[in-house]
């Protein structure tokens, strides 16, 4: 007996996860993506203006991102992935010029909290255990409500790192899914805090060995092949129309939705989805940087958020950016630019420059939007979702995004399994 063919909806990184952890056990997979390249937000390009490859956005990866790291190693491309041999965060206060380096230690118990040079300059220990109140909170509490906001160590830690994960601003944000970042990462020790970058492109790290690594197991994926509509019969999806063909489903075929939220929503009746979004904006600049910069560089009291260091340019991101989205293009570069030559000392003449905004980057993190997240089960018996956007107790990352497809993949199989009869080893 067959187990039939799944269908995934989208090759972004959920999608692709998806594929790849189902073929490796086995399944037949088709992945239709509507634009015609794979990636979704974690994709590279070339860009004419700068002459060269640039991503849409800066990604950041933790050591302690089980998930992606598991998906890098099976398309062979944890080479891909680089940065400090142990946990470091280099920072700068633009207002006051100040420099220090957050130098988590390895180890579960966080000693580091009482060693001057290794913490936020001008706080104390005893101000770390603030942290305390928020892993405490309840899932309709805001990060406002439940951390003590003590001034110094929450502008120059808690916040620059929780709005980076969260991509919303902390004050407003749900404090179970700033938890649940802190969980995973400074309440795990140092050795899961170690920042990790796609120094020669997110498309060479995570997308295309994918792309080759899924058509080795003998995955088809379909580009320019847009989902129009869903066919929904009883308990069961019945066929997908891609305008077209439309594909009508074997009983034993599945399909992964692995689409954004507000494309989701209008392919599934009744989808409860976060309908609240919030922009990234970053810029890129032509020029090398000096070799004493570090890969990531956190800014305080600035536009700029993050500067990221890559061999023929320098990036900048600002999360939670919708203010900025309406201001020309132009006066960003500019005024970014002003910024990264104060911090790294290179001249104040605006090199080539390339600015990118991404008005619905994520899900808003608050804790209504949150609440809205759907799992991976639906109402309909072969029909799974995938997304960053999912309940994956998670923000909106390539972590979450990566743990979404995995979970979608192993229920389609786990189904697939199970109408398999006693002995068919298929």
């Amino acid at each position: 007996m067959s187990r039939g063919t799944l269908h995934i909806v989208g090759a972004g990184l959920s999608g692709l996860a998806a594929g790849l952890r189902a073929a490796k056990a086995g399944a037949d997979v088709v992945i239709h993506e509507a634009a015609s390249t794979a990636g979704g937000r974690c994709r590279s390009y070339h860009d004419n203006t700068l002459g060269t490859t640039i991503d849409n956005g800066n990604h950041l990866v933790m050591s302690g991102n089980h998930a992606t790291l598991d998906y890098v190693r099976h398309i062979g491309a944890e080479h891909r992935l680089s940065g400090p041999p142990t946990p470091q965060f280099p920072f700068v206060d633009l207002a006051t010029n100040e420099r220090w380096c957050l130098r988590p230690n390895s180890g579960r118990l966080p000693w580091w909290i009482f060693d001057r040079n290794r913490r936020v300059p001008d706080t104390r220990a005893a101000d770390y255990l603030g942290l305390i109140r928020l892993l405490r909170a309840g899932s309709d509490t805001s990060v406002a409500d439940a951390m003590a906001r003590e001034r110094r160590l929450y502008e120059r830690l808690w916040r620059p790192v929780l709005l980076a994960a969260l991509n919303t601003d902390p004050g407003e944000a749900s404090a179970a899914l700033a938890t649940a970042v802190m969980r995973e990462t400074l309440m795990a020790g140092g050795h899961a805090c170690r920042p990790l970058v796609a120094t020669h492109g997110l498309a060479s790290a995570f997308i295309e060995p994918a792309l080759d690594r899924l058509r080795a197991d003998g995955t088809r994926v379909q580009f320019g092949h847009r989902l129009r509509a869903i066919t929904f019969g009883g308990r069961r999806v019945e066929a997908l129309d891609f305008g077209d063909d439309e594909i009508k489903l074997e009983v034993a075929d599945a399909v992964v939705l692995a689409v954004p939220a507000w494309v989701a929503t209008t392919l599934v009746p009744g989808l409860s989805a976060p309908s609240e979004f919030r922009a990234i904006v970053n810029g890129h600049f032509l020029v090398h940087p000096p070799v004493a910069l570090a890969p990531i560089t956190g800014i305080v009291n600035g536009t700029i958020e993050w500067i990221f260091a890559f061999t023929d340019r320098l990036s900048v991101t600002i999360s939670g950016a919708d203010r900025l989205l309406d201001v020309p293009r132009d006066a960003l570069a500019q005024s970014f630019w002003q910024e990264v030559a104060t911090v790294t000392g290179l001249a104040a003449t605006l090199p080539p420059w390339q600015i990118i905004k991404e008005r619905r980057a994520t899900f808003a993190a608050l804790p209504a939007q949150d609440a809205r997240r759907p799992s991976a089960v639906t109402a309909w018996d072969n029909l799974l979702l995938a997304g960053d956007w999912t309940a994956t107790g998670l923000p909106a990352t390539i972590e979450g995004a990566i743990r979404s497809g995995n979970r979608a993949a192993d229920l389609a199989v786990q189904a697939a399994n199970e109408r398999l009869p006693r002995g068919d080893c298929r």
